[in-house]
């Protein structure tokens, strides 16, 4: 078994490659292959465990990340979603990898939002708006550059100085024109592309700012209770997300404006996975207003985790630890 720490994913894990690998795994998803039940949460003092399981036919992938939630980390030296990947070898089942999940998560997590982007956003976007400067709002800036020719960030924090420290990054690695801006709504008006990071459980993202055209990226919570994003913007979008089943019962961005008979679970036009095998409608015209709900799916943390495992044994990366499993000759 292999242990691969949180340095060597973020180097065997590109964002370019990942993002590839992303729209492999949407597609697997939309055509049926790949097994996933919701995940399964605990609720805890400061923050909640989940449990999330899954196997993937294509590469043969089987088995779950199990991470640790604290938004009360937000700021401190300790990331807000902390845990492992575990890989099972698909032929006979051992434990082949345990990984470190906080950098798998924040890498796909901004690569589906890329492959979103890329699918629904308009060809000639070119400013990006973000809420939120830590981990998520560092990772999208470089996936949306990834799939845009961008010219200008705006960025909220409730941190200024996070907001500095994405502004310079934009400036100095993208060659962005970057705005710090005083209000979420100054971040959002006006901007092509919108991308919700934060950790909040109440809306910074209002329906009422955005402007024909735009696409949103919704990432922050999924739990029923909680969102970034208000019914008016849900309402005036056409709503796509990573998985169906996954957005008509865990997230606040949906679940609350299906309670509300704002919208019924049509409103979501379809999976990211079904524009991508053609199943689904993408952007219908230069002024619709797109929004992806990303959920987080334990089949994106485990193509990514079986990219990274493949790579680390080809270059000799990680530490190999005998735990056990084979049957030995006292048996």
């Amino acid at each position: 078994m292999l242990i691969i720490d949180q340095a060597t994913v973020e180097r065997l894990l590109p964002m370019p490659k990942c993002i590839e690998i992303m729209r492999g795994t949407l597609a697997a998803l939309a055509r049926g292959e790949a097994v996933l039940p919701l995940r399964t949460i605990l609720k805890i003092p400061d923050g909640a465990f989940a449990v999330m399981p899954a196997y993937l036919a294509s590469p043969p992938t089987i088995g779950a990340k199990i991470i640790t939630v604290f938004p009360k980390n937000h700021g401190t030296a300790f990331d807000s979603h902390q845990g492992a990947v575990l890989l099972f070898d698909s032929e006979n089942g051992s434990l082949a990898a345990i990984m470190d999940a906080t950098s798998v998560t924040t890498i796909r997590t901004a690569a589906v939002s890329a492959v979103a982007t890329d699918l629904l956003a308009r060809d000639d976007a070119e400013s990006l708006g973000i809420l939120g400067a830590g981990v998520q709002g560092h990772s999208h800036l470089e996936a949306i550059c990834a799939v845009r020719r961008l010219r200008a960030l705006r960025v909220w924090s409730r941190n200024t100085e996070h907001a500095r420290r994405l502004a310079d990054v934009a400036r100095n690695r993208f060659r962005l024109e970057a705005q710090v801006c005083g209000s979420p709504e100054d971040a959002v008006r006006g901007t092509d592309i919108v991308c919700t990071t934060t950790s909040s459980t109440e809306p910074v993202l209002m329906g009422d700012w955005l402007s024909p055209g735009t696409h949103v990226n919704a990432i922050g919570t999924a739990q029923p209770r909680d969102r970034e994003v208000d019914t008016r913007a849900v309402v005036r979008s056409r709503v796509y997300a990573d998985r169906r089943e996954s957005a008509l019962k865990e997230p606040g961005e949906i679940v609350i404006p299906l309670q509300e008979g704002e919208i019924t679970p049509d409103h979501i036009v379809g999976e990211i996975g079904d524009i991508l095998i053609g199943r689904a409608p993408a952007r219908r015209g230069r002024d619709e207003i797109t929004l992806f709900k990303s959920l987080g799916l334990a089949i994106e943390d485990l193509a990514s985790a079986s990219h990274v495992y493949a790579e680390a044994r080809r270059q000799g990366l990680g530490v190999s630890v005998e735990l056990g499993g084979a049957r030995s000759a006292g048996h």
